[in-house]
């Protein structure tokens, strides 16, 4: 009996040894989580049998280390979650393992080609957060957006006069109180100057006269403030148009909402036009909320996505299907799905890697205990071997 109990014994501890190097070898794998072999008695009855293994335990919920390798699409979770990724068979996997690249087709993948899922951008480049889909990014170069709006928002001085020139003229300082310029874009991308100039008409009132590239587009515009300085006519946006040569109408709505007079200096708070000119791309950002952004050469950023992270009621009941990939099952629970850095999801950190949570100290500790068991277990053997023995020579 003794001698089956020291075999079952020599199985389980080399069962431990066998996840002891596994851990030891993946000490430098990136988002590896080490395991733990797990022993159980065995009895029949009050009759002890020996010891099982029960199983394999992963240290999911530990964290590894931040490691630093400024490349854009390395990305590390600072914090709870996990990386959503799509096998070409549809199958979803959950990871740590951080590294990304691109395919062919532009697509965000990992180095076993899954692609990395998140919330897509339309066409516009407004984010969908409804819908989670497979990222990709935008390549080549960003086309020319004319100017269509501008939101302006300033402060008109009601200390000044009524200009003492009562005829407008953009050429004489004097039939004017304040003037602002604005660049904008026709749909070529090419550049052009919207200039406003304020001219006081009487208490609480002014108009604004427009000019662009030094023409008058449009007739002045009364622009009416209340008593407490607040703006009430135009009600809505004040529309521009220009016509240009070889390109489209210059349509412009131009939003006062927010202007104010009070007595001090003339001051704009927003000048915010749209439009650009066309641009390369120059390099691409991803922001610890997980949103991706292209930058241009224009000075342009466009939105590609944003990044989602999983979370699981019980994350240790994940299937592992490798050191660093899981996928759900009834003991995890179903996959709770947001945007990083949201309630229990971490930060994202782009440039840097998590590291492998093996402690190589404690895994050692772990080797030589196996060893000291193993070794009585022979140990148990070879008695038995000398006892038999003993009663073979008797006999």
């Amino acid at each position: 009996m003794s001698f089956n109990i020291a075999l079952t014994g020599l199985s389980a501890v080399n069962e431990q040894l066998n996840t002891i190097g596994n851990n030891i070898a993946n000490s430098g794998t990136v988002g590896f989580k080490s395991s733990r072999t797990d022993f159980g008695s065995l009895y029949a009855e009050s009759q002890a049998m020996g010891v099982e293994v029960l199983g394999s335990t992963q240290s999911i919920s530990q964290g590894g280390a931040l490691t630093t390798t400024n490349r854009t699409l390395d990305l590390a979770i600072s914090g709870g979650g996990f990386f959503v990724t799509r096998a070409s068979n549809g199958d979803i996997a959950y990871t740590r393992a951080g590294i990304f690249g691109t395919d062919t087709a532009n697509y965000i993948v990992n180095s076993q080609g899954q692609r990395l899922q998140g919330y897509p951008t339309d066409a516009a480049g407004n984010l969908q957060t409804g819908t989670v889909g497979d990222l990709s990014l935008q390549a080549g170069s960003l086309p020319a957006r004319a100017t269509d709006s501008i939101a302006f928002v300033a402060n008109l001085n009601a200390n000044q006069d009524v200009p003492a020139t009562a005829v407008f003229d953009p050429q004489d300082a004097t039939s004017y109180n304040s003037t602002y310029t604005t660049k904008v874009y026709d749909s070529l991308g090419r550049e052009h100057t919207l200039t406003q100039y304020f001219a006081k008409t009487g208490e609480n009132t002014w108009d604004a006269h427009y000019y662009l590239d030094g023409a008058a587009i449009g007739g002045p515009e009364a622009l009416t403030f209340s008593t407490a300085g607040q703006l009430t006519a135009p009600a809505g946006a004040v529309n521009l148009t220009a016509t240009l040569p070889g390109v489209d109408a210059l349509n412009i709505a131009l939003d006062y909402s927010g202007s104010s007079q009070y007595g001090s200096e003339f001051m704009v708070s927003t000048n915010r036009p749209t439009g650009y000119s066309a641009g390369e791309q120059t390099g691409m950002t991803v922001e610890s909320d997980g949103r991706i952004y292209a930058s241009y050469s224009n000075g342009q950023r466009l939105l590609q996505g944003q990044v989602v992270l999983a979370s699981f009621v019980n994350a240790e009941g994940l299937k592992n299907i490798s050191g660093t990939a899981w996928t759900e099952t009834a003991a995890s629970g179903n996959a709770l799905i947001g945007a990083p850095g949201v309630g229990q999801f971490g930060n994202l950190v782009a440039g840097a890697l998590e590291s492998s949570n093996v402690d190589l100290t404690q895994q050692l500790v772990g080797l030589m205990e196996g060893q000291r068991n193993y070794q009585a277990n022979t140990k148990v053997i070879s008695t038995n071997k000398e006892l038999t023995q003993v009663l073979f020579n008797a006999i």
